[in-house]
């Protein structure tokens, strides 16, 4: 696969099929991600890779927290600005109606829709969870060093065959998922991230995501 086909082929996958993921080929992924760039070489991101009991444990403990705190607890950052407008939200609206039409969901099945949403806890049935964190003194040129090292995880996923599914969500509860992960006070999470094999055939899977056309978003110059 090259890098045209991986970034082609790669989505938010949101229904995983019940296979394990090999650690050495998930070791070799994370391994080769350290080559990418930061400013200043500084490789701000942090990870840590949860499978089996221990991730089980977290999802029952977040699943609690959810329960008892639906709209969040202690937010570390806003995961979308509160003026969000033009087309930026309207993005944001378009693939969410048409994730839930994927799957017949109703616009007005609010119960529907918390259920589906809950689905992140349990990582999509997703075998692996990578959450990343940085120091909180890290300003935003670092948090972007942070999206091209897990942007290019994803890709590198993609040509181990694997998918991920990148979750902010779970920043909905930033200071407990420090807790659970012993995470200290220094530092500031930022998201998961599902890793394992696609169920191809799953419709939420294979909705249509569109991107704006490059006249929208980039601006030519010169000769």
């Amino acid at each position: 696969m090259n890098v045209t086909e991986a970034v082609n082929s790669r989505r938010s996958v949101r229904q995983f099929l019940d296979k394990p993921v090999d650690r050495a080929t998930l070791a070799g992924v994370l391994e080769t991600a350290q080559r990418s760039p930061s400013g200043g070489n500084t490789q701000p991101w942090n990870a840590i890779v949860v499978t089996g009991d221990a991730l089980a444990d977290i999802t029952a403990k977040i699943k609690a927290k959810a329960s008892s705190a639906p709209m969040g607890e202690n937010m570390e950052y806003a995961i979308y600005p509160k003026d969000l407008e033009g087309r930026y939200e309207e993005q944001r609206r378009a693939v969410g109606r048409n994730m839930f039409d994927s799957i017949g969901l109703a616009q007005d099945d609010s119960a529907g829709r918390v259920t589906q949403m809950a689905k992140n806890w349990d990582s999509f049935g997703a075998p692996v969870q990578l959450f990343t964190y940085t120091r909180k003194y890290m300003g935003p040129p670092q948090w972007s060093d942070m999206g091209m090292w897990l942007q290019t995880v994803m890709l590198l996923l993609r040509e181990a065959g694997l998918d991920s599914c990148p979750q902010e969500i779970w920043a909905m509860y930033g200071s407990y998922m420090r807790e659970l992960l012993d995470i200290d006070d220094d530092h500031i999470f930022f998201c998961g991230m599902a890793i394992g094999y696609r169920d191809p055939d799953a419709p939420i899977n294979n909705f249509a995501v569109p991107r704006v056309p490059i006249g929208e978003t980039v601006e030519f110059r010169g000769n």
